[in-house]
């Protein structure tokens, strides 16, 4: 026989013996040539973490609404205008300093503003109470009535408008806590919080650094910038 009838004879012969190698492992009902998954979709498989990815990214349902004094950074990132980064500051602040306990509460958070604050109304509930921490509803409540000065006499009929600041600007380096209590918004908590951050950190450089007390927040220290200075 020819070599080139016995080099066609042997490709005969492994092309039928691949081919029923094949059929040998298909399974009852398989269709020849068909695509074999190997594994389930697990919790680890690609397509649960897509789903996960999906209703983390998905916005509130109507009447949807999140407890941020429980929520992890994963649930906060569904709010509005909450990105990675501040839904870890919420978190890291309630961890440090106890629930928030109302949106007066939040403030104290770098980074939370008026306007996110606005934003958020409606889509946010607080379960936890704050326990008399500075930033919570309770403190903050009790703080603004310990604040308030009695109401003045009435002059010739007319009720005179207490100012809103003390008659000169305190300073934020030698004011004490009892004078910074008088403060609208601050009251004995952050007063003493503002006292020994002083006393931690050194002198306050500028009163924008009034923000980076516990319990304050940029919002809280733009508002105080008319009654407070450093020298």
């Amino acid at each position: 026989m020819p070599s080139e009838h016995r080099a066609v004879l042997l490709l005969l012969v492994l092309a039928l013996a691949g081919h029923g190698a094949r059929l040998a492992l298909l399974r009852p009902g398989e269709a020849p040539g068909g695509v074999r998954v190997i594994g389930g979709a697990g919790p680890a498989s690609p397509g649960a973490h897509r789903d996960s990815a999906l209703r983390l990214a998905s916005p509130l349902g109507a009447g949807e609404r999140i407890d941020v004094d429980r929520a992890p950074a994963r649930e906060l990132m569904r709010l509005p205008r909450v990105g990675p980064a501040l839904a870890k500051k919420i978190v890291a602040d309630r961890d440090a300093n106890g629930p928030f306990g109302s949106l007066s509460g939040l403030d104290r958070v770098p980074g939370v503003g008026p306007g996110l604050l606005k934003g958020l109304e409606g889509k946010v509930v607080f379960g936890g109470k704050a326990g008399g921490r500075a930033g919570g509803r309770d403190s903050l409540e009790h703080d603004v009535s310990r604040s308030r000065e009695p109401a003045p006499a009435p002059v010739g009929g007319v009720t005179p408008r207490p100012p809103a600041f003390p008659p000169s600007r305190l300073d934020l380096n030698t004011a004490t806590a009892a004078e910074l209590d008088a403060l609208p918004g601050i009251g004995p908590a952050r007063a003493r919080a503002i006292v020994a951050y002083r006393e931690a950190n050194g002198r306050f450089a500028s009163v924008a650094d009034l923000g980076r007390v516990p319990g304050i927040g940029p919002a809280l220290a733009a508002r105080l910038r008319d009654g407070v200075t450093v020298r």
